[in-house]
């Protein structure tokens, strides 16, 4: 079961490297952030967003 605001902080500081993607089980996705740079930044930011409104979930569904 994963945290919302665990996904979140790890998102603001890490989520270009992709931590943020590897937290909520999208293996692929944080693979290109990581060796794209968020990439370039954008994905980072479109993601945080996502997180904050809700729109982007763990790969299983779940919040905890």
């Amino acid at each position: 079961m994963k945290n919302k605001t665990a996904a979140i902080l790890l998102s603001f500081f890490l989520g270009v490297l992709g931590i943020d993607r590897f937290y909520l089980g999208y293996t692929g996705m944080g693979v290109l952030k990581l060796l794209t740079g968020g990439v370039l930044g954008i994905m980072w930011l479109i993601d945080f967003i996502r997180l904050l409104t809700g729109s982007l979930r763990p790969k299983d569904g779940s919040w905890g």
